[in-house]
């Protein structure tokens, strides 16, 4: 075992994406950003990217996944933290810069419903990315241009360019998604958020959709963050992977050392849901929350799970990102 460390998961290497102590906060309405208390729904979370890879983020629903990756593309900005892709902050862009910017990065949202407009034929919705990069402006035959971009961006996510006239509800569920993500790929981004993006769609057709991400990822040399409450989904296409619960990340490494060995009480509550998969035993009440204050099995000594009881008026420390082997970490605190 390496030697341990408290740190972010943020290494010295400059990786692709680089998110670092990032916090997501709601305030009550009326109450502005000033406001007293608040909902913490992304608490200082702190990933590493690597190009061409594919990140997976897993948790159940509810513990600030979307929320984390819409703070990511700054559809809704984060309170706290940094985010940068390729070295630059996206804090210190203009709004004009970070809308020039926001190409790199795109999202494929969990329901297709949501993001085509019923009112929009395909082609007019993929052509709507295409004018906001002004794609082939001030060139000849603008438009025949624009018309053989679309075919080609329908032709690589399988649909056929000869339906494009058509709306959205003429469509199954598996190729609206296509279609999203045709769109997303028509701005030529180099990183993709795919936040549950097989979720609503039969197993059949989820495995196509997978299928299609990862012939697009090498074919385009893409980056994906795939988010998803599906273990099994994520540890089977991701590099990385780490482990949400009520906004902050639990654990994180390797996908097969964390699938192998995994620390963290919430990781192996996750494990146990896993059709012939046990890592806790069967007698054992599956809860988060061990009695034992200094519970602390997996962990070098002088490290816990959980604090001890705090004196009165005492403040709760968070929990901090402990190395125990190279890549691997477990939130944790200090005894």
């Amino acid at each position: 075992m390496s030697s341990m460390n408290i740190a972010s998961s943020a290494g010295s290497a400059r990786s692709f994406i680089e998110i670092d102590s990032l916090e997501k906060t709601f305030h009550a309405r009326g109450a502005g950003a000033r406001g007293k208390g608040g909902f913490k729904a992304v608490d200082n979370v702190s990933l590493d990217i690597e190009r061409n890879s594919i990140f997976g983020l897993v948790g159940e629903s509810g513990c600030g996944k979307t929320t984390l990756s819409r703070a990511v593309l700054f559809l809704d900005p984060p309170t706290g933290g940094e985010i940068r892709i390729d070295g630059i902050d996206m804090r210190t862009l203009s709004a004009s810069r970070l809308r020039t910017f926001r190409k790199r990065i795109q999202i494929v949202f969990q329901d297709p419903n949501s993001s085509l407009n019923p009112k929009m034929s395909i082609e007019n919705s993929i052509k709507e990315g295409l004018n906001n990069i002004k794609y082939a402006a001030g060139e000849p035959e603008r438009r025949a241009k624009l018309d053989n971009r679309v075919d080609e961006l329908l032709a690589l996510v399988g649909i056929t360019p000869g339906h494009k006239t058509r709306f959205p509800h003429e469509f199954s569920g598996g190729q609206k998604q296509r279609i999203v993500i045709a769109r997303a790929l028509s701005v030529e981004p180099d990183f993709l958020i795919l936040d549950e993006p097989v979720s609503n769609l039969d197993v059949s057709i989820q495995a196509q959709i997978i299928n299609l991400l990862l012939e697009l990822k090498e074919k385009l040399s893409l980056t994906y963050l795939f988010i998803s409450h599906d273990l099994n989904l994520v540890s089977y296409l991701s590099d990385k992977i780490a482990v949400m619960y009520k906004g902050q990340i639990v654990e994180s490494g390797n996908t097969e050392r964390i699938m192998a060995e995994p620390v963290h009480p919430y990781t192996k509550k996750l494990f146990s849901a896993i059709p012939g998969v046990t890592r806790i035993d069967e007698e054992q009440e599956l809860v988060f929350h061990v009695d034992e204050p200094g519970y602390s099995e997996g962990l070098p000594e002088g490290y816990c799970f959980y604090p001890s009881e705090l004196a009165e008026g005492e403040a709760q420390a968070s929990p901090q990102m402990l190395e125990i082997n190279d890549g691997h970490s477990v939130a944790c605190f200090e005894a």
